[in-house]
């Protein structure tokens, strides 16, 4: 008898410790790294992170912390010496990195994501006096001209790259290239020291409506037809066709056909299941808050949640989704 009430009482303490150990591993504030200041990611980090914050850290111990980076490039790396945790991401980068192509050498197996978030438009502007027919490919025609492509190792430099590659464009000798950031992109184009900017964001993007305010008289917004955005999907069938609507900017009297391609909440494969469980739920039993926000999160939805992620879903998010019953597609389970 005492002999059986010893061993229930070891097996009692042994599951006690093991949900405590579990409880205090995933009870701790994390690291959600954005990129720079003037376009969508740092705002919408930041929200996420009060999100985050204001729904578990009372009751769960959980925090997230928004900070300011280079962009999806720098993320990466952030990410894989973990001092960030959680990163948003260009929904390509998520791609590369898993599959160890474009910039990232290596595959990343550390990579999961938690969901797609909101689209990344893209919007090459250009003075006016320098289009021809206002298409992508106006950049061709360009000689010596100093072209902001974003910041070194940025998510918008290698994705505008990845583009002007896709579609044969010579930049590299067409182009002086200025790396910048959005801020700094939106000042140069007012002091007349760049002819063009890459900044892909969610609409409206604060650099965007800033230069547009100032001098958007002067400026266009490129777009793309049918088969350049066909040709930019070669490789990575992550973007769709995204029509900014007429006034979105100061200036803006037009639609502007672009394109767009998801961006994407990742995460550490070694967080434990139990915090991303609960900062996925969080986001999504809170869009009503988050897409107040900023405008850019009402795209935030469910329904959208599984669209262009580029690499596999961490086992939280996975139960949440299952748990909504959404279907899950076969490339995003984990291996």
């Amino acid at each position: 008898m005492q002999e059986t009430l010893r061993i229930t009482l070891i097996v009692a303490i042994a599951f006690l410790v093991g949900s405590c150990t579990e409880n205090l591993s995933a009870s701790r504030p994390y690291i959600l790294t954005t990129a720079t200041t003037g376009g969508t990611y740092y705002p919408v980090g930041v929200a996420l992170a009060t999100i985050t914050k204001a729904q578990l850290y009372d009751t769960e111990g959980i925090s997230l912390s928004a900070i300011s980076s280079a962009g999806s490039m720098e993320n990466i790396k952030l990410m894989r010496d973990n001092q960030a945790q959680f990163a948003l991401l260009q929904g390509i980068f998520a791609a590369w990195a898993w599959n160890g192509d474009g910039p990232i050498s290596r595959p990343q197996p550390w990579l999961r994501v938690i969901g797609a978030m909101w689209q990344n438009a893209d919007h090459f502007v250009l003075l006016k006096e320098l289009t021809n027919n206002g298409s992508i490919m106006d950049l061709d025609t360009l000689d010596g001209h100093r072209f902001a492509i974003g910041a070194r190792n940025s998510g918008a430099e290698r994705s505008g790259r990845h583009i002007l590659e896709s579609l044969g464009l010579d930049y590299e000798n067409r182009l002086d290239l200025a790396y910048m950031g959005y801020g700094a992109t939106a000042n140069a184009i007012q002091d007349g020291t760049i002819v063009g900017m890459n900044i892909p964001a969610g609409i409206p993007v604060t650099a965007i409506t800033r230069a547009f305010a100032m001098v958007g008289e002067d400026l266009a917004v490129l777009e793309f037809t049918d088969d350049e955005l066909e040709r930019v999907n070669t490789m990575y069938p992550l973007w769709s066709r995204f029509v900014i609507p007429a006034n979105t900017y100061p200036n803006q009297a037009n639609d502007v056909r672009s394109i767009a391609h998801p961006n994407v909440l990742a995460v550490r494969a070694d967080i434990p299941d139990k915090a991303v469980y609960q900062i996925t739920r969080a986001i999504f039993e809170n869009l009503a808050a988050l897409h107040e926000i900023h405008k850019a999160t009402r795209e935030v939805t469910l329904e959208n949640a599984l669209v262009g992620l580029g690499a596999p879903l961490h086992p939280g998010a996975l139960r949440y989704y299952r748990e909504q019953g959404l279907e899950i597609p076969a490339d995003l389970l984990s291996p």
